[in-house]
């Protein structure tokens, strides 16, 4: 069934884990054997032949680079301009991979369109170009709220204005604290330009302040119920029951830690946890029994964020797996309709109801 993930690290991983994506993931991970240097190490999931063999022909990735002030210890950039330069090479990243047929950016509806028309000829998808929506996560990298006007040029079409910590524009996982006045002038841009909202990773008070300020599109691309693991990473019923009234779709995140209580960071093994795609379905029903419906959740797995195979459920050895929860989906009683839809259709319906 064609699929559609709202989240992978593509550039990120291209660049920073200095991993050739066009190669299999087994070739990855051979090329990585004996590096320590991080965590996930020859444990990647992700690469575009995988894509490929799973049939999902359209992603949303990421450009990602945080700016940390004296004083903060998360990794990051030392300024703006840094962090903004970073980015502009991830986009550098994705156009060579336009350039050798491996990608094709999608920025409006004929490009959609088209771009959907060729992954569903029924031909083989060995030699299909996988389609990008570009997104920004976490906004530190703008430098002036200017800069939005370049990157919505250059496809930028979806932002989520925080990551980890506190921001330059909003504080995010970990932080509190409401928008400051530059987040609020970054959200009213975004809305003149069209850029979708991100709500992923905007810490309580800034969720909340966001949605009262922007009345553009608003998706949440990769986030988890706080019901089920709790976690102030995760969506509160509030917080989620306000995203349905908003028409937005929630992307199911498979990090194992916000998907089963409990874990430990480099300590605890997924097949001890219980960590199975069964896990993510919980959280999608979560979100399901509130809306009433299966119209807005999705796939937004993160796979290959910062983490790999040790750290992800155990049924997933490559992201080509993603092709096993259409039958997890219909074993919980949804019907085939309703899997459709969340493997392609609610994503699809959004991006065909926010980009008119």
């Amino acid at each position: 069934m064609f699929t559609i993930d709202a989240h992978l690290d593509l550039s990120m991983n291209a660049l920073e884990w200095n991993r050739d994506l066009r190669q299999p993931v087994l070739k990855i991970r051979e090329r990585e054997q004996g590096l320590s240097d991080k965590p996930d190490r020859a444990k990647g999931t992700v690469a575009l032949p995988e894509l490929r063999k799973g049939n999902i022909g359209l992603v949303v990735a990421t450009q990602i680079a945080r700016y940390v002030a004296p004083g903060n210890t998360l990794p990051g950039w030392h300024s703006p301009q840094q962090a903004w330069a970073q980015t502009q090479g991830q986009l550098a990243w994705y156009k060579a991979m336009e350039a050798e047929g491996e990608l094709v950016m999608i920025k409006d509806i004929a490009g959609l369109q088209n771009h959907l028309t060729l992954w569903m000829d029924g031909t083989p998808n060995e030699a299909k170009p996988i389609g990008y929506i570009q997104s920004l996560e976490g906004a530190d990298s703008v430098v002036s709220i200017d800069y939005l006007q370049q990157a919505y040029n250059n496809g930028l079409r979806a932002i989520g204005p925080a990551h980890y910590g506190p921001g330059r524009y909003a504080n995010g996982t970990d932080a509190t604290g409401y928008l400051n006045q530059q987040g609020k002038e970054l959200l009213k841009e975004m809305e003149r330009l069209g850029i979708i909202l991100d709500a992923t990773h905007l810490c309580d008070d800034a969720f909340w302040d966001a949605l009262k300020i922007y009345n553009g599109p608003v998706w949440a691309s990769h986030n988890n119920c706080r019901a089920l693991v709790n976690h102030n990473r995760q969506f509160s019923d509030d917080m989620i029951k306000a995203l349905i009234e908003r028409g937005a779709v929630i992307g199911s995140a498979l990090d194992a830690w916000m998907m089963v209580p409990g874990w430990v960071r480099g300590q605890s093994n997924p097949k001890a946890m219980g960590c199975s795609l069964n896990k993510m379905v919980d959280h999608m029903d979560h979100i399901c029994q509130l809306s009433g419906n299966a119209l807005h959740v999705g796939l937004g797995t993160d796979l290959d964020g910062a983490f790999g195979k040790e750290q992800c459920p155990y049924d997933v050895e490559t992201i080509e797996d993603l092709n096993t929860v259409p039958a997890l989906l219909l074993k919980r009683g949804y019907s085939q309709q309703d899997v459709e839809n969340v493997m392609h259709g609610n994503w699809l319906r959004f991006l065909e109801g926010s980009w008119k």
